[in-house]
């Protein structure tokens, strides 16, 4: 295997990357999220994903250094995407659900990237974590000021099951099968979502934060 210490081929800091590297790099990104989507990062295959860019792996090293950092641009650009269309809770909480529920379903490999990188057992913090955590400080802060309350704890154990409840129906399908609710289909997704969106309105409208 080629050392994680090829010479980059990345632009030089301060320079643009020309626009054939650039498609090199997006090609590679595209490739790599589906085969560790499908495979998870231990069994993700640096050739595979070579062949499916059109590349030699070589170039794989000179981008990213190595294959697990190219796991870790793959989930940031995964995440920056999701960020971008689901926006903040605050406004509307129980539609925000909705939002997440319907990217999951049209992205199924972001769920799978998300639950490989949680089996993969990082000792170390997860890649982007300030970034990652700036994030989500947003969204405690926009659902805090729109229920009235200051960032807390609690705000943040309330959005981490607010997403729970829009990604288990689709990270979890065969759960969804057992419960006789899959969602597979529009009009089984459509009703799973009212669902969500009925459930998290009743939920806030009862919460008692004190």
């Amino acid at each position: 295997m080629p050392s994680d210490h090829v010479p980059s081929t990345s632009a030089a800091p301060g320079r643009a990357a020309s626009p054939r590297a650039e498609s090199t790099r997006l090609a590679l990104l595209a490739a790599a999220r589906e085969e560790f989507a499908e495979r998870g990062i231990a069994g993700a295959r640096v050739d595979r994903i070579a062949r499916r860019a059109g590349v030699n792996k070589e170039r794989i090293y000179g981008y990213f250094g190595s294959k697990e950092k190219l796991f870790d641009a793959v989930i940031e650009t995964a995440l920056d995407e999701l960020v971008e269309v689901t926006a903040l809770p605050g406004d509307d909480p129980a539609g925000w659900v909705g939002r997440m529920f319907d990217y999951y379903r049209e992205h199924p490999d972001l769920a799978r990237l998300l639950l490989w990188e949680g089996l993969y057992g990082r000792t170390e913090s997860l890649p982007e974590q300030r970034r990652r955590i700036a994030h989500c400080q947003d969204k405690i802060d926009s659902l805090a000021a729109h229920l009235g309350r200051e960032p807390s704890h609690e705000i943040g154990r309330l959005l981490l099951t607010l997403i729970g409840l829009a990604l288990i129906p689709l990270a979890f399908p065969q759960l969804a099968e057992l419960f006789r609710t899959p969602v597979d289909g529009p009009e089984a997704a459509a009703e799973m979502r009212e669902h969500l969106t009925a459930f998290v309105r009743m939920a806030l409208a009862n919460a008692d934060f004190s």
